[in-house]
């Protein structure tokens, strides 16, 4: 069982690119917008942000940008920042060269600006979080449409160095998609097949690791939280929850996702409600970001 409570968020409409993902590295916080990654002085306690803004790296946001928000987290030594881009279109309906560095997390040396491709073929990687078990990153995908309700799932997987992960020529590891043309064999073959499927258009968009100390605890030590923004194109909807998962001793997803916020369907199915992201608070609290809503829900053990 949990209990929410509400705080309504600011909300202010700008003429600019909107920002999507925040790391705060020290007193230097860095924000990802689709274009790219600035800095900003953070003082602790503050507000608001204050004082100049300082470029730090461009990121890849040519047209049409279907997928134009960026995540971003820090390494652990803060030295280093990952930044997801999602892909420009479905299934690379404009050609391949149109792709060039998207569908991709991309790692940043913080120090000299540089950024290069850290793995590839992810659709649309949105949450980015690290096991504080295991040390590994892991992302949650969201994958093509087109292929009817129950393809393709969307899915949660740990995030290795080099590694491809099939799109836009297959999905889940060497399920061809047919209608990409020319087909590519070659990459298929070493497509890496993700480590755990989320349903299809559920549209997991938030991840965050818990561990005893937090309401995570209830879920057993290093349980992932995904906030599932839910489906346009899929009868009957799914996702528009946020769901805990599992992970044994190993550092693997193991069982059925548990329901740990729901009712953001009314009985008519229209949305009341739709989860972004997601992050633990002071007191191991989860705190759980509505776009819909317009409201940053709280939840903590009942």
């Amino acid at each position: 069982m949990a209990m929410a409570s509400r705080r309504r968020a600011a909300y202010s409409p700008r003429a600019c690119i909107p920002p999507f993902g925040m790391a705060l590295v020290g007193e230097r916080l860095f924000v990802a917008n689709t274009d790219g990654i600035v800095e900003l002085h953070y003082a602790p306690g503050a507000l608001r942000a204050d004082g100049p803004t300082k470029p730090l790296v461009d990121l890849p946001a040519n047209a049409p940008n279907q997928h134009w928000a960026r995540n971003l987290v820090a390494s652990r030594d803060g030295h280093q920042l990952f930044v997801t881009v999602g892909s420009s279109s479905n299934i690379a309906d404009g050609g391949i060269e149109a792709e060039r560095d998207r569908a991709a997390i991309h790692v940043v040396d913080i120090a000299s600006g540089t950024r290069r491709l850290f793995a590839s073929g992810l659709r649309n990687p949105n949450g980015l979080a690290w096991n504080a078990r295991s040390g590994a990153l892991w992302t949650v995908v969201n994958e093509r449409d087109g292929l009817g309700s129950d393809l393709v799932p969307d899915y949660l997987t740990e995030v290795v160095d080099g590694a491809f992960y099939g799109w836009p020529w297959s999905y889940y590891g060497g399920h061809v998609d047919t209608r990409v043309k020319p087909a590519e064999p070659q990459r298929v073959a070493r497509a890496r097949v993700p480590d755990y499927a989320l349903g299809a258009h559920s549209a997991s968009l938030g991840l965050a690791f818990g561990d005893a100390r937090t309401l995570a605890g209830r879920y057993g030590d290093g349980a992932a939280f995904i906030g599932q923004h839910g489906s346009w194109n899929r009868r009957p909807f799914g996702g528009y929850r946020v769901i805990a998962l599992r992970f044994d001793a190993a550092g693997k997803p193991q069982g059925k996702p548990e329901e740990v916020l729901t009712g953001f369907l009314d009985a008519k199915g229209r949305a009341q409600g739709r989860p972004v992201g997601v992050a633990f608070g002071a007191g191991g609290t989860l705190l759980v970001a509505d776009d819909v809503g317009n409201t940053v829900w709280r939840v903590r053990a009942q």
